[in-house]
């Protein structure tokens, strides 16, 4: 039975992956204290002519400038890769590294550098990712006459990419280290971030199928449960034995006859001073313990011979008698029937399991059924930093293409529906809603993401009035938030959750739905593109360079607060709302943990070209802020 459940133990699939980030020089996450002048990274094969690199410095300003390809080399470590060949994922080794030398032309600073790449390996699959290393030593100049590049992605290179959004490659990396498709050295240790298309073959191959695995549970459970059964300790030893006697009659004494553990009662016996042995015959051999006064009795002590007259000079002793377990409680035949039906049970649920894997490919983003219940704590589906992945998930717009999400009511089997869909301007209103699945029930049970089970969030279709709501909900699945709209016009709520699905997996969605407040409207025009933003008494400045399709890091500062005096809301130094203008299209990302070199810092992908408005909440002294700004791609 333990073998059974050996071989039923699930190993981790592995991933699609092609042209993957193998190594790089300066290592990811290494510590650099001399002066670079290029950045080499290592695929197993020769990016795309049009290749896009960038690399920026702690001021969030690019500081490279251009790349070239270098000569192959060996790798310091073999990469192996998982390629789908006729519906197979085979493996293929890599021991050569094709460099792509990236030129730096200055660095500015002291501090952490972030490298991002986009390509197109030879299959077509997308290659993106990003990596860290930390400069300690003194700044560099930059060349006369060299300005931070500003260009985007060769527009074929992103529409390419974008062509396989559910590609193995689609997990981003962690800037720290390579991408997450990165083969690993054996197919158990495989990176599991293929999508659900290129999972699907894998669930064919050497699946076993749900039942398969509900068997084997089913089997381990009955094996433990039935050996402890066997094995159930001997209960504790009972004291009826008695002491020598002393004069003037016959007191009461301690001593210990132990029962076994089938429940037979053991005859009693006397000391000195009165009748000595064993006070009746037993049906069974009885083991005589002798012990003196006072001294545990152990069950499982070698005994004496039955019927021995116990040792009573210098000392109070007894006599423990204790008599052995009865035989098995199952006898031989039923322990063979137990068996039999136990390896019948698995033998039937491997076979359905076969039988329910089938050929044809897994949709995992099909709609899950509501449950209901506590909630409970798991992560999001947003764009992250370190540690995580800069990356999306199933239902908040795939991975790290980043596409939008909140454009329409329903996704992943939910559906938000709201109690109104309209409200007076400037009047304060309880805004009621409930995400209501496939069954036509309210869900209830959603994941604490961010400390709170739902965020909700309010934009105009002008891309003003932005609003960050935490409504509470009812036992009835009902949402409640106190709202109020002071301008006329359209706007868009974004529901932005994690529910818990009824296998127990959390399936993290973006609802967006149309809100109007009736009167005349009066567009607010988009404001310019600008590194800084004002918030409060604070002013906010941003730097990096959001870029489409490329991974790349943006930092907020607010000017005049000391990093100490920044905190920690929902959970993080800041939270980052990017709307795209027109479909007002949502993209939430989410800082590294941690303050980077005094800075909230964000991993962003933006997901096509155009304008944007950023909103960055952070908290001072106990009050929230949002910095404002414009980005226009």
């Amino acid at each position: 039975m333990l073998a059974s459940a050996v071989v039923l133990l699930p190993t981790a699939r592995p991933a699609q992956a092609h042209g993957t980030l193998a190594m790089s020089t300066p290592a990811a996450n290494a510590t650099v204290t001399e002066a670079l002048t290029t950045v080499e990274l290592y695929f197993t094969e020769q990016v795309a002519a049009n290749a896009y690199f960038t690399v920026t410095g702690p001021g969030g300003g690019r500081v490279d400038n251009g790349w070239q390809q270098g000569s192959p080399r060996p790798l310091d470590k073999p990469v192996r890769e998982y390629l789908l060949v006729d519906g197979k994922f085979e493996p293929k080794e890599y021991s050569t590294g094709f460099p792509a030398v990236v030129t730096l032309a200055h660095l500015p600073a002291a501090g952490q550098y972030a490298v991002s790449y986009l390509s197109v390996a030879s299959d077509g699959e997308p290659v993106r990712g990003t990596m860290s290393f930390r400069y300690t030593g003194r700044a560099t100049a930059a060349p006369q006459g060299w300005r931070p590049p500003v260009d985007q992605p060769d527009p074929a290179l992103v529409a390419a990419a974008e062509q396989h959004a559910t590609s193995g490659h689609s997990g981003g990396a962690a800037p720290g280290g390579p991408t997450a498709s990165a083969v690993p050295p054996a197919p158990s240790t495989a990176a599991t971030a293929a999508s659900p298309s290129a999972a699907a073959p894998g669930d064919d191959e050497g699946g076993l199928g749900w039942l398969a695995w509900t068997g084997g549970a089913v089997l381990v459970v009955a094996a433990v449960g039935f050996a402890a059964w066997r094995r159930r300790p001997v209960p504790a030893a009972r004291p009826v034995g008695r002491p020598a006697g002393r004069a003037g009659g016959r007191p009461r004494g301690q001593g210990a006859v132990a029962r076994s553990g089938t429940g037979a009662r053991a005859g009693r016996s006397k000391t000195a001073g009165g009748r000595q042995g064993v006070t009746r015959p037993a049906a069974v051999p009885r083991a005589v313990v002798t012990a003196p006064v006072g001294a545990p009795v152990a069950t499982g002590a070698a005994p004496t011979t039955t019927g021995a007259t116990p040792t009573t000079t210098g000392a109070t002793s007894v006599v423990a008698e204790v008599a052995p377990a009865r035989g098995s409680r199952l006898g031989n035949t039923g322990l063979a029937l137990l068996v039999g039906g136990l390896v019948v049970a698995l033998l039937a649920g491997f076979g359905l399991g076969r039988l329910g894997s089938g050929t044809r490919p897994v949709d995992r983003t099909a709609a899950a059924p509501p449950v209901t219940g506590a909630a409970v704590s798991a992560g999001d589906g947003h764009q992250h930093g370190p540690g995580t992945g800069a990356h999306t998930h199933p239902g908040d717009g795939g991975a790290a293409q980043a596409q939008v999400t909140g454009l329409s009511v329903n996704a992943g089997g939910y559906t938000v529906q709201p109690e109104a869909r309209t409200q007076p301007a400037g009047v304060r209103a309880d805004y009621r809603f409930r995400i209501v699945g496939t069954d036509g029930q309210p869900a209830t049970r959603f994941a604490v993401v961010h400390d709170k089970q739902l965020h909700l969030v309010v934009v105009g279709r002008d891309l003003s009035g932005y609003q960050h709501l935490h409504p509470t909900m009812a036992a009835d699945g009902t949402w409640t938030v106190p709202l109020t709209l002071a301008r006329p016009g359209g706007y868009r709520i974004y529901a932005d959750f994690s529910v818990t699905a009824a296998d127990g997996s959390t399936v993290p969605l973006v609802l967006g739905v149309d809100h109007q407040v009736p009167g005349a409207h009066t567009p607010v025009p988009l404001p310019p593109a600008a590194p800084q933003s004002t918030a409060g008494p604070f002013t906010v400045t941003m730097t990096g360079t959001p870029t489409v399709g490329v991974t790349v890091p943006l930092s907020f500062r607010p000017d005049g607060v000391e990093p100490a005096r920044l905190e920690r809301y929902l959970g993080a130094y800041g939270h980052l709302v990017v709307v795209r203008e027109g479909d007002l299209g949502y993209v939430h990302v989410h800082p590294e943990q941690e303050l980077v070199d005094g800075t909230v810092r964000f991993w962003l992908t933006a997901p096509s070209t155009g304008r944007y408005r950023a909103f960055f909440d952070f908290q001072v002294d106990g009050k929230v802020h949002t910095a404002q700004y414009t980005l226009d791609l």
